[in-house]
């Protein structure tokens, strides 16, 4: 087998991205959810260390390139229709959303409004100056 076979086995989007979750390894927790490219996922298995698609930058990501908050890889599932990726990964520093919280999912909604329910562990302006 050819080493990039299992890529085609992927149903990429018609723009040619996948969703992906990042899981923390341990928890379980839903970290974050970003996009990624053929490339982006063939560099992710070589690095062992998660690259997405910025569709913001236009560009590939390596996740932590600027914050130094990367993503260890332990584990790469895909769901049974082959068009989601999932992630399970070691978050170095223990914060994945760029508003320096935990996980990117940290409002709930209240009422009729969205919450902030989660503690920002460090201020983005400290992470990224």
């Amino acid at each position: 087998m050819n080493p990039t076979d299992w890529l085609d086995e992927i149903a990429w989007g018609v723009d040619g991205l996948l969703p992906a979750i990042a899981q923390d390894a341990n928890s379980g927790e839903i970290l974050m959810v970003a996009w990624m490219t053929r490339e982006a996922l063939a560099q992710t298995v070589e690095r062992g260390e998660t690259v997405y698609w910025s569709r913001s930058r236009g560009r590939l990501w390596h996740k932590g390139e600027s914050s130094g908050h990367v993503q260890r890889v332990r584990e790469i599932r895909i769901d049974c229709d082959g068009d989601v990726i999932l992630l399970r990964v070691e978050q170095i520093g223990g914060i994945a959303c760029h508003t320096g919280r935990r996980s990117c999912f940290f409002r709930r909604l209240e009422g009729d409004g969205w919450a902030a329910v989660d503690p920002v562990l460090k201020d983005p302006e400290d992470i990224y100056g």
